[in-house]
């Protein structure tokens, strides 16, 4: 009977519960026990976990490491899923390898290069995949002047840190004076010009932006599963237009995402996505690990997660076609547990946390629900 995999996930997103739950409902019926570390003990991923631990503040990378790598051998981890210091720990895979634990990450090259937004549009453009106009800025006057070049060309103007995820920092530029007008509603990501270039003049040291055209919709998020070898498992698009979420197989996006996930040595899973300009798709971001939404990818009776766990392992799960494409649906908000306050605590190891088992929310998609027809 093939053996338990042990699985950890470092400080991740909250929504890697449903990458958790879907390691646990794989079709083999193969064993998968989660470790998962967090620096908030409130972060749903712990109690989503069969053992939980709460992570060390203020590592520098180096050191973060080495508790990486002590944690690999003492839990006895087969996969781990590193997301916080990405960078670092793919430097040392040949330990990680050596402590018996397979690194669900990117090659290092390929971790350098998508981690700058700059550097990483020069590279897909080298390769043929079309990337928007954009300037890399770090003073009010360079703003000024690619705002400016935008605007003649007929484009409305965003900027966003030339490193960064999760849409951090993005915000559209209007020339629009400030009003109450401003004030009312929820927040948006429109921000008066004349106030960013206060802001710049005010600031003791220079800022980091990439300027470049807001492009339009629809957004399409290209989930892949790469190999070792560089040769591409899976691509499926998931398409975001508004609250409306679908899925495409479309080689308008399919054909530039396996370009960039092959070529690059994008192993494993990666998130790659792109948007409109004009009549055309065009590079948005690159992410090197997996997406938050990447269990959606159920709705297309496909188990990414594992898939890519079975890869890691030197399981070859050969090529991975969605048997279906699932109907429109909207992500709607779930509750998860959180670990109790006064939880009874069974030490198995320092810190660690042996949870009682939980009982997941019933529903066959985790977050994921049909819009009507």
């Amino acid at each position: 009977m093939p053996s338990r995999v042990r699985v950890w996930l470092n400080r991740t997103y909250a929504e890697n519960v449903f990458f958790m739950d879907q390691l646990r409902r794989n079709p083999s019926g193969r064993a998968v026990e989660i470790h998962a570390t967090h620096g908030d003990p409130d972060s749903p991923v712990l109690a989503a976990a069969d053992t939980a631990e709460p992570e060390p503040e203020g590592l520098s990378p180096a050191a973060y490491v080495e508790y990486a790598l002590d944690q690999c051998a003492r839990r006895g981890i087969d996969v781990f899923v590193p997301r916080l210091h990405q960078t670092a720990i793919v430097a040392h895979r040949a330990e990680f390898a050596a402590a018996g634990t397979a690194l669900l990450a990117p090659t290092r090259e390929a971790v350098a290069v998508f981690e700058d937004k700059a550097t990483a549009y020069e590279a897909v453009r080298s390769v043929g995949v079309p990337v928007p106009p954009w300037w890399r800025v770090r003073t009010a006057d360079e703003l000024l002047s690619a705002v400016e070049e935008l605007e003649t060309a007929g484009h409305r103007a965003c900027f966003k840190p030339a490193a960064g995820a999760g849409g951090a920092g993005f915000r559209v530029i209007t020339r629009a004076p400030f009003s109450p007008a401003a004030l009312a509603g929820f927040p948006g990501p429109s921000v008066q010009l004349d106030l960013v270039v206060e802001a710049l003049a005010r600031a003791e040291e220079p800022v980091d932006w990439l300027v470049m055209p807001r492009l339009e919709r629809p957004e399409v998020s290209v989930d892949c599963l790469t190999g070792p070898d560089n040769r591409v498992r899976l691509a499926v698009g998931r398409t975001k237009n508004g609250r409306r979420r679908g899925f495409t197989l479309d080689e308008r996006w399919l054909e530039p995402a396996r370009l960039i996930a092959g070529g690059f040595g994008l192993h494993y899973l990666s998130n790659i996505q792109f948007r409109m300009l004009g009549d055309r798709p065009v590079l948005l971001d690159v992410n090197t690990r997996p997406a938050g939404g990447l269990h959606q990818l159920s709705l297309c009776g496909v188990n990414a997660p594992w898939a890519a766990v079975r890869l890691a392992l030197g399981e070859d799960p050969g090529t991975v076609e969605p048997p279906f494409l699932g109907q429109d649906y909207t992500v709607v908000p779930g509750p998860r547990p959180l670990l109790p306050a006064a939880l009874p605590r069974q030490r198995t190891g320092a810190d660690e946390v042996r949870l009682p088992a939980v009982p997941s929310p019933a529903r066959a998609v985790s977050a994921a629900k049909p819009l009507p027809l």
